[in-house]
């Protein structure tokens, strides 16, 4: 009864916010009119009247965008009753035991998450159809007795008719962020936003008893003990799936090559199992307890310690995999893929051909890199494995080691080149087709020979550092049938695959003009911004959210931290640093004191990046 009171406060707080934005609107119009009768030139009452206007203006913009916009529906595989017909069953008696009305349909999605929704009129007065969303790696990593929990967790809101004021909630709020958004930068838009931060937090509060709300009919229907581990699960899972994503999808991924339909989601299986050591570990850990005041969720270790005072219930937990609730699985979950992932024409792989392909990929994007310093070095165009052993031979590796080990003398940075040249040495073993590499879901891949035993090239590559055993090197590398001439320079220009995001600065000065800017961990992007400093940080979130950094890169301005010959820092606070390129260009990036930041830590990344191309470190070379 208390959140429902709290929800319908929210939703008063939601009108009130309206209310209180046409009343500045028609205070605005009377002073206005006020001014006009009061005033001898009128000007004040003009000023007041086209002010009154382009605030009106603003919140009739603001609602038609919201009132227009349509939410995007939820992709995935609805299940009938005869696909998975023990799911429903499931579902059937967690409704009953909720008093709560079936959902229409069961629908299969491809991210780790379960959720409910409702359609509903007359501001949520009136249900509509309802939708149970279950996320396929959640069936592949849960039991079946976890993942009932999960499914009474989202029954819950319908029992607490949690959704019936969803659909309001949802737009009501983006109505609220757009008006704000379109009169940022005056005082009108200021008082508005205080408002709506007061009305998000008590939304925030509201949402989080909902939860607690909800965890309660886990418990009654699961047992504590099942309900609390399933929680602590859920962080384990995500981080298992972020793991699987990141460290085996997207370097293929980003060179446009995709695992089959088939092998999308079978993969996160063969990772489940594989890895059971270190989802062990993760489960050690305590549970998450970070909490936000703005966050729509309490905490996993906040939910978990609530359920410490739910009254207990002895449920025989059920230990099969979720899986075996839907017959024929893992083609629902090939069908999922196929309806959900945009594939975007990549080639489809199975997964040793896709590994195959994409740790070659990875391998080669950095080899290029040690070519294109080999070309600059030599003043050619391209560069090549033979380029690389020229400068051996003719004792020159320490003055191309240097720019990869700015911190030692050109001898000693000759000594530690042996790991990039065991790269190049890879990268030449795979091209010249006497090598691939394998595929492992318990460990990075591994470089081995045809007929598949384990291929170590270091010990050539230390022979390679050294003008007195490069012969030996290359004699043995042809025994092992490695041509040389195959390892060759594929880009001449760096691109900023495989790079991360690790800072971000707005509103800064480029060469004399405005520039957001996105620090990665291989160089800067950089694109022409407005030069008010009004939502700097949300725009560089945005930005950075639109599209992987690649694709950012190419379509803005990329500067690889390799084209940075020497650097200076001008200022420290807020940071200015002037660049100078190998090609002569130079580029000053100067921070303002009223710009944003990504993180407040953003300059520090700046700083880090740049250090390596300081005098005091470009001396050593």
């Amino acid at each position: 009864m208390a959140t429902t009171v709290r929800a319908a406060l929210s939703v008063l707080m939601l009108i009130g916010f309206y209310v209180l934005a046409l009343a500045i609107v028609v205070g605005l119009g009377v002073l206005s009119v006020m001014a006009f009768q009061r005033g001898s030139s009128g000007v004040a009452g003009a000023k007041l009247g086209f002010f009154a206007i382009a605030v009106a203006i603003a919140l009739v913009v603001a609602l038609w965008q919201v009132a227009r916009a349509k939410s995007e529906p939820v992709k995935g595989l609805r299940l009938s009753p005869q696909q998975a017909p023990e799911l429903w069953h499931m579902v059937r008696e967690l409704a009953a035991v909720a008093q709560t009305r079936m959902p229409d349909e069961i629908i299969l999605i491809p991210i780790v998450n379960a959720a409910v929704s409702e359609d509903t009129k007359l501001l949520g007065l009136i249900g509509g159809r309802r939708r149970l969303y279950i996320g396929v790696p959640l069936l592949q990593a849960m039991s079946v007795a976890q993942l009932r929990s999960v499914l009474a967790h989202e029954l819950g809101h319908y029992s607490g008719r949690h959704t019936q004021l969803g659909a309001i909630a949802y737009r009501g709020r983006a109505a609220i962020l757009a008006t704000v958004g379109q009169l940022s930068g005056n005082v009108v838009g200021w008082v508005l936003k205080q408002y709506a931060k007061l009305y998000l937090l008590v939304a925030a509060a509201v949402n989080r008893r909902q939860e607690l709300e909800a965890d309660e009919l886990s418990v009654q229907v699961a047992g504590r003990a099942v309900a609390q581990h399933t929680l602590r699960e859920l962080p384990v899972i995500e981080a298992a799936w972020n793991f699987y994503e990141g460290r085996y999808i997207d370097p293929g991924w980003e060179a446009g090559y995709a695992p089959t339909p088939a092998d999308f989601f079978g993969g996160f299986s063969g990772l489940l199992r594989a890895r059971t050591d270190e989802l062990a570990e993760l489960r050690r850990e305590p549970p998450p307890a970070e909490q936000s005041k703005w966050d729509s969720h309490p905490s996993i270790a906040a939910r978990v310690l609530a359920m410490d005072r739910m009254q207990d219930t002895f449920v025989p937990a059920d230990t099969r995999y979720a899986t075996d609730l839907v017959p024929m699985f893992d083609r629902a979950a090939e069908a999922v893929a196929a309806m959900t992932v945009q594939f975007d024409g990549r080639t489809q792989l199975p997964w040793e051909q896709f590994t195959a392909v994409a740790v070659l990929v990875q391998e080669q994007r950095n080899a290029d890199l040690v070519y294109r310093a080999a070309a600059r070095l030599t003043g050619g165009g391209e560069a090549g494995l033979g380029t690389v052993f020229q400068l051996v031979h003719e004792g020159r590796l320490g003055e191309l080691a240097a720019e990869f080990f700015p911190d030692a003398t050109r001898r000693e940075a000759a000594q530690r080149f042996v790991a990039p040249m065991t790269l190049l040495l890879r990268v030449a073993a795979v091209r010249s087709n006497v090598a691939y590499w394998r595929h492992s879901w318990t460990e990075r891949a591994e470089l081995v020979r045809n007929d598949g035993r384990p291929l170590d090239l270091r010990p050539l590559a230390e022979l390679a550092v050294s003008p007195q055993t490069l012969g030996e090197a290359a004699s043995q590398l042809a025994a092992l049938g490695v041509d040389v001439r195959a390892a060759v320079q594929v880009d001449r220009v760096a691109t900023a695959h495989g790079g991360d995001i690790i800072g971000g600065l707005a509103n800064v000065s480029v060469n004399g003009k405005p520039h957001d800017v996105l620090i990665l961990d291989n160089g800067l992007i950089m694109q022409s911004c407005p030069k008010s400093t009004d939502g700097g940080k949300d725009r560089l979130i945005a930005w950075g959210r639109s599209a992987p950094v690649s694709e950012l890169a190419a379509k803005s301005w990329f500067l690889p931290y390799e084209e940075i010959a020497t650097a200076r820092l001008v200022k420290n606070t807020p940071i200015r640093v002037d660049l100078t390129l190998h090609d002569g260009r130079t580029v000053a990036v100067h921070e303002a004191w009223t710009g944003d930041r990504l993180a407040r830590d953003s300059d520090d990344a700046l700083r880090a990046a740049i250090t390596p191309y300081l005098p005091e470190n470009a001396g050593a070379r």
